[in-house]
């Protein structure tokens, strides 16, 4: 029995012996949880070179739920994880249980090497920042969870049911009905993935991890389906663009094999809610979840072949960014309450979206894949995922009371005819609208186009082939609203309506008729000269030097506008447009909505989608503003004169003058 016991007090690594002992080899499977001195594999060393016994002790260690563990044990009370979506309620971790020894480190509120059984040792180096939880763990992912799990559509069906994952080598899994640390992690081997060398439990590329827990398919729970359900189709799925180190993604090599992580990030993320990471220089003033999408939709450097620099169109003018708690959320209504806001997710579903693809119109785009709309038909019916392009856009521009006019965007013509809302393109652009742009329907006006083109044009004046006009075309928001040089039309840059250096976000040069603030024609307000006249413009749709009216040049020939082919002269002089447009350089806007007269008027018929903007045309004396399709005559004051119902024009007379009419050819 002495002889025994004499064996066993030898096979005790006293710290005296542990200090004499050969330093672990550099293949040691320890890593970076080597903090014996001289180890080489840590940016934090200790004193004694026995690697084990700065978690573990022999004997006496820490209570009599741990793995004889002889690190400190952190008492804190941790902040936890909380997202608006979550179905599992993450708790404290339970003090010695196996989360709670990787907190006993990594809180950083117990230095490490501040051993319980042997005392405090003298320790050199730091740790890394990012191996830092703190107190707050909102930001990395849930751990402790109540059990037991509850089911959600965006989890494996095994895991509520039968507590197992869906990992196919069974190495990750659920402790005790939850996800703990070492769910993921095994802290005895840093290298099992020799890419992403994080003490992890398997390979983790193309998402494996995540994969075993989080389902990619299709699923629905309680009614709701699973916003993951189109994961492995989707570009972040499958792309081969080569990652550069300096993105700090991992090591993962390519866009596909990084996966989740490219916006996710397990611990220390940028969003708290939804673990979203940011760049590896956070921008200041932007939300976490556009910052996500920065690291490669910015920096061309950081991918090979480089992705579309998107960010690069907002600064040209674009959707106004979130401000103060104005954010987007998961669990936001599809028609938006408070819209000043547009995330890269309020317009695209970073798991489902795929290459630009250019379906027919009205279909979704490839980029927005998987995104939230709403009917056109009501304005509030949810459309998940959205079929056409215009029932993700109508979350924002058409019922949404939050909607408003943002001057950055430039001057914004106000019509004759509005409903209690102008802004709702809901009715604007319905099949019931007396006259409307074809997107949500195909034109339905019996009336003949004589100046549409075969084919929209190119941003260099040629044909797009892929886009023929006609009897039954429809169109698409992103038409008109769209990136400057986007490359659909022939640009370089990215699709969509990120922005432009033209107002509004028009893909195109548009220019607005304005006139002098004020209400004292001829002098100033509404009726009174127009300010920006474009007297014999050019009339082309593209080039660099584009006309004041590319925008309708991409659709119309304005050549045939001009001509008069469809707003005939009268029985003298010449016809309506040519006067306006060429000879007066009055722009389209001032008699033309742009999306559609969506109720009808006993004065202006409304169709060809005239519907005179109020801010430069006045009523002519006590006679309301007027149009009459079937005479092609206005009653009104414009440019410094009146429009009569007979179709004669009189000059307005300067104030005091006396009265003299000055009588235009008819129209």
């Amino acid at each position: 029995m002495k002889r025994l016991l004499i064996f066993a007090l030898l096979m005790i690594p006293t710290l005296a012996a542990a200090q004499t002992q050969t330093a672990p080899q550099a293949r040691d499977v320890l890593g970076a949880h080597n903090l014996a001195a001289s180890s080489g594999t840590s940016p934090i060393t200790g004193s004694g070179s026995a690697a084990c016994l700065y978690c573990h002790a022999p004997h006496s260690g820490i209570g009599g739920r741990t793995p004889l563990w002889s690190q400190t044990l952190s008492t804190q009370t941790y902040t936890l994880y909380n997202s608006s979506t979550q179905q599992n309620t993450p708790t404290q971790p339970t003090l010695g249980a196996s989360t709670s020894l990787c907190l006993s480190c990594h809180d950083g509120t117990v230095a490490p090497g501040q051993l319980a059984p042997y005392g405090n040792l003298s320790m050199s180096g730091s740790m890394y920042s990012a191996d830092v939880f703190g107190a707050n763990l909102k930001a990395s992912h849930p751990v402790s969870m109540l059990t037991p799990l509850k089911d959600a559509p965006t989890l494996v069906a095994s895991l509520a049911a039968t507590q197992a994952t869906a990992d196919p080598l069974k190495a990750i899994k659920l402790v005790n009905g939850t996800v703990e640390c070492t769910s993921c992690h095994e802290p005895h081997n840093q290298n099992i993935d020799p890419a992403s060398p994080n003490f992890l439990l398997r390979d983790g590329s193309r998402g494996q991890i995540c994969l075993a827990c989080h389902e990619p398919n299709p699923r629905t729970v309680n009614g709701k389906n699973n916003p993951l359900a189109q994961w492995s189709n989707s570009i972040h799925a499958t792309a081969g663009n080569a990652v550069a180190g300096q993105a700090q993604l991992g090591g993962y090599s390519t866009v596909a094999q990084v996966a989740c992580l490219s916006c996710h990030a397990p611990h220390n993320a940028n969003g708290a809610s939804g673990l979203i990471r940011g760049p590896a220089v956070l921008n200041a003033n932007m939300d976490a979840g556009t910052q996500a999408c920065i690291a490669c939709h910015s920096d061309a450097s950081n991918l090979q072949p480089a992705a579309p620099n998107v960010m690069a169109e907002f600064a040209k003018g674009g959707h106004p960014y979130p401000s103060g708690s104005n954010t987007h959320d998961v669990s936001e209504p599809a028609v938006l309450v408070n819209n000043r806001h547009a995330t890269c997710a309020d317009c695209h579903n970073a798991h489902a979206t795929v290459a630009s693809t250019f379906n027919p119109a009205p279909a979704i785009r490839g980029a927005q894949t998987g995104v939230v709309g709403v009917s056109a038909n009501d304005g509030t019916t949810v459309v998940t995922p959205a079929v056409n392009q215009y029932e993700n856009c109508l979350r924002c521009h058409g019922n949404s009371p939050g909607k408003q006019t943002n001057q950055s965007f430039g001057y914004t013509p106000v019509r004759a005819v509005s409903a209690a809302d102008p802004l709702n393109l809901v009715p604007q652009m319905a099949a019931t609208a007396t006259s409307s742009h074809p997107v949500t329907h195909a034109a339905s006006s019996s009336w003949p186009q004589p100046s549409l083109l075969p084919n929209m044009l190119n941003q260099n004046g040629t044909a797009n082939v892929a886009r023929i006009m006609g009897p039954g075309a429809v169109i698409l928001c992103t038409d008109c609203h769209n990136s400057d040089d986007n490359r659909e039309f022939g640009g370089a840059g990215a699709n969509g309506p990120h922005g432009s250096q033209y107002s509004h976000i028009l893909e195109r040069r548009y220019e607005f008729s304005q006139v002098a603030p004020g209400n004292s024609p001829p002098l100033n307000g509404p009726g009174s000269p127009i300010q920006n006249l474009f007297v014999n413009p050019n009339l082309t749709a593209g080039n660099t030097n584009a006309g004041p009216y590319a925008m309708c040049a991409k659709c119309h020939d304005l050549s045939n506008v001009v001509a008069d082919a469809s707003f005939r002269p009268g029985t003298t002089g010449k016809g309506g447009h040519f006067t306006h447009i060429s000879e007066q350089g009055v722009s389209c806007s001032v008699c033309h909505t742009a999306h559609g007269m969506g109720m009808p008027s006993a004065n202006i018929t409304g169709e060809r989608m005239v519907n005179f903007d109020i801010g430069v045309v006045g009523p002519n004396g006590a006679n309301p503003i007027s149009y009459n399709h079937a005479r092609n005559t206005c009653t009104l004051a414009c440019h410094g004169y009146n429009h009569n119902a007979d179709g004669t024009v009189t000059a307005i007379p300067l104030p005091g003058a006396a009265a003299q009419t000055v009588k235009l050819p008819a129209r």
